[in-house]
């Protein structure tokens, strides 16, 4: 688990700190070496036009314009169409921009539009042409392309397949200097996978599905996985500071507070179009940036008086699909852009006056009556004078809005999406007309039901901290508190309450209500078990309460008559204590979970628990500097949902499975102690059998009897016939004494 963003938000690494031959950059530098020339970088050249006459010329140059045009601005004039000896056009063309960024633009989307059928654009900056051709990189002379020999490359899933066949997960853990991976082998000690000395410098981060860990080091970004643990990519973005990719992996979105500052020799992989620039977005598969962003600048209609908003992280949003990305300007639109060109989507932002947050659905919904295949994202903007603040739903990349809600009396609001997208839940802070008291209304939007219902949640009367929808579920919990909320001496006293809905006919799901409240609590996290059903209270960065409840919403055991006609059955599991706690985290199968006391946070007690999915604790392990703790994600199942309900019809029999193997796991390893005894046995018998040996021949170079306990008893034996009486007449009396009892009487 990374860093938040408020510990690396401020984060300034020294140029003294690291070791510049630590990543070798010698070969992307060779690559991507920028040396422009004076006075071309705002030429483009576009190959791939059709060839025309002299008369067809102006038809075409006014069709290019239109397209030119939508990214810079370029007139008639400066477009050069060098016509050949035949009188027809040479099928590239010459075109001059107001500015270098606007030729860098032209290149970043026009390149590969297609004009028809039969033609394709491709634009390069005249510089780059001209750099290639000087420095000797396009020979004049056709070489026929070599083909390098086929090296099989590491599979970067090989950990799925456990080498010792019981479907472990393994986890990352960062102390001191030292970062290292390894099996979780449930009560024995931890199994290492590698481990390396600086393998990073702020934080390591994997990726998530799984398939690469992250190190961030003041020179970029390096991506490392296989069964060697060799680097599989780089990303040389200068200061990094924090690190998020999409949910497919493809793309990556690198970030640092210095601005990117190219220097005049080049940089390795960046360009001067990158230059004041704090976000990078990248290929992973090519290595190669797609994209640079500096830092949004405040609002204009701001108030000056406040302090300016925290940069939100992530900034830039995926789709669930990874073919958007979108980026938000507080106050007045939202930038959907479109993988893996960059260019913006309709080629205009869109525009929502007021917009406070956004957040794409994590997944494809496939709505009822909706057959095409579109993605969906929310966003809520504020009371604006008489205009009510509002929900809406936007289908991309038609922009058709999908619903709206309109909202009264609104401090504030936040969105959280279920793990499926099929529902949507807005929490909303309202306050009193006074303005002194405030409550929370939870607003779901059911997002597979036709027309998007929306049912209110409105029996909560203190404002909620926490929520969190149960994944792969319909369930949820929530914390909430009467008391100010905000940074107090002492933790507010707090409520948890379960949420579910309640019976209904044929697949629809009924009306949200209330299973239980708990009263009289210091918690203030919610951590759901990735498969749903178990979910762990708990009280983190307290020094007063360290609590974890281990809570299970479907209880085998009896149902309480209240709760008949609702879908899930309450039981706590088990409590425990972790003083310190920073963090926790569920393993992705759902059968562990792990807390760690981070120095991070402080320097009390650092280490890491890790208990099973009821609450017992399997493993405590104090640990000196240790900053972090992080289970290695799994991608999706690839079972179908028929064989996932096969599966758990006949789990009783794969127990019986699992049990057997467990017992004949643990037979092996008390037979493997007894073999181990076995072998140190025949070890000393065979180290007495040499001295003895070696004995028997120093006795016999000597002289001496080769035994010597019969030569002793024989001359025993002779003393004692030589004697008056012999070993039967000799008599041997043992007195033994035996206290009975003991009495003690005291006389007057």
């Amino acid at each position: 688990m990374a860093p938040t963003f408020e510990h690396l938000r401020d984060a300034d690494l020294d140029d003294d700190e690291y070791n510049e031959d630590e990543i070798d950059i010698s070969d992307l530098r060779e690559k991507f070496e920028v040396q422009l020339e004076q006075g071309y970088d705002s030429f483009v050249v576009i190959d791939g036009l059709p060839q025309v006459t002299e008369e067809q010329k102006p038809k075409l140059v006014k069709f290019l314009l239109r397209k030119l045009n939508t990214v810079g601005t370029t007139r008639e004039d400066l477009i050069h169409m060098p016509m050949g000896d035949d009188g027809k056009s040479m099928s590239f063309a010459f075109v001059e921009y107001s500015s270098p960024a606007e030729a860098a633009a032209a290149t970043r989307q026009l390149d590969q539009v297609a004009l028809d059928k039969k033609h394709t654009m491709r634009v390069n900056k005249m510089t780059d042409i001209e750099r290639y051709g000087r420095e000797g990189r396009i020979d004049e002379t056709y070489h026929p392309p070599q083909i390098d020999e086929f090296t099989e490359k590491e599979h970067l899933r090989w950990w799925l397949k456990d080498p010792a066949d019981r479907g472990r997960d393994q986890f990352v853990m960062y102390r001191g200097e030292s970062v290292g991976v390894y099996w979780n082998n449930e009560r024995d000690q931890p199994e290492n996978v590698v481990d390396r000395q600086h393998w990073t410098e702020t934080f390591v981060q994997w990726s998530p599905l799984g398939t690469y860990l992250t190190s961030v080091h003041a020179q970029g970004v390096q991506l490392w996985g296989g069964p060697s643990w060799s680097r599989q990519a780089r990303f040389a973005h200068p200061f990094v500071n924090l690190v998020a990719f999409s949910p497919g992996e493809k793309y990556l979105v690198t970030w640092s507070n210095r601005p990117i500052s190219i220097p005049e020799e080049g940089h390795p992989a960046l360009s001067i179009d990158d230059d004041g620039k704090n976000y990078v977005i990248w290929d992973i598969a090519t290595g190669s940036p797609l994209r640079s962003f500096a830092n949004l600048d405040t609002p204009k209609n701001a108030d000056e008086s406040r302090p300016p908003p925290k940069l939100q992280w992530p900034a830039f949003k995926w789709s669930a699909d990874d073919k958007y990305v979108a980026r938000l300007t507080q106050g007045s639109s939202i930038s959907v852009y479109e993988l893996p060109r960059m260019n913006l989507l309709d080629k205009t932002s869109i525009k929502i006056d007021g917009v406070v947050d956004f957040d794409w659905a994590p997944a494809t919904p496939q709505r009822d009556g909706v057959k095409s295949y579109e993605q969906l994202f929310c966003y809520w903007t504020p009371e604006i004078g008489s205009n009510p603040a509002k929900v809406g739903l936007m289908s991309i990349p038609s922009k058709e809005i999908v619903r709206t809600l309109n909202l009264f009396s609104v401090s504030d609001a936040k969105l959280h999406w279920q793990s499926e997208g099929a529902y949507l839940c807005v929490k909303v802070d309202r306050h009193s007309k006074s303005k002194k008291s405030q409550a929370t209304t939870l607003e779901i939007f059911r997002i597979k039901e036709k027309g998007v219902p929306v049912e209110v949640v409105d029996t909560i009367k203190d404002t909620v901290i926490n929520f969190a929808w149960e994944p792969r579920g319909d369930r949820f919990a929530i914390i909430t508190t009467s008391e100010p909320v905000g940074v107090t001496a002492v933790p507010p006293k707090t409520s948890v309450s379960f949420f579910c809905p309640e019976k209904a006919k044929g697949n629809s799901t009924g009306n949200f209500k209330l299973l239980r409240t708990l009263d009289k609590k210091n918690s203030n996290a919610i951590y759901w078990s990735p498969r749903g059903r178990f979910v762990v209270i708990a009280t983190v960065h307290s020094q007063q309460s360290s609590d974890l409840d281990f809570f299970d919403l479907d209880f085998e055991g009896e149902k309480p008559e209240s709760d008949k006609d609702l879908t899930a059955n309450l039981q706590l599991m088990n409590t425990a204590d972790h003083y310190g706690v920073t963090d926790v985290e569920w393993d992705p199968s759902g059968r562990f979970v792990a807390t760690w006391a981070s120095v991070w946070k402080h320097q009390m007690e650092n280490g890491f628990h890790i208990y099973d999915f009821k609450g017992e604790v399997l493993r405590e392990a104090p640990i000196d500097k240790f900053k972090q703790f992080s289970w290695r994600p799994r991608p999706p199942t690839m079972l179908t949902k028929e064989e996932q309900k096969q599966i758990r019809k006949n789990l009783r029999e794969y127990s019986r499975v699992f049990e057997q193997e467990d017992a004949d796991r643990g037979a092996s390893a008390d037979l493997a102690v007894v073999e181990a005894r076995r072998a140190l046995l025949r070890e000393w018998y065979a180290w007495r059998e040499e001295v003895e040996a070696e004995a028997a021949e120093e006795r016999a170079a000597l002289g001496l009897p080769a035994d010597p306990h019969a030569a002793l008893l024989e001359a025993k034996t002779k003393s004692i016939g030589d004697g008056a009486s012999s070993e039967e007449s000799r008599v041997i009396e043992e007195i033994v004494e035996e206290v009975l009892e003991e009495h003690e009487e005291i006389l007057d």
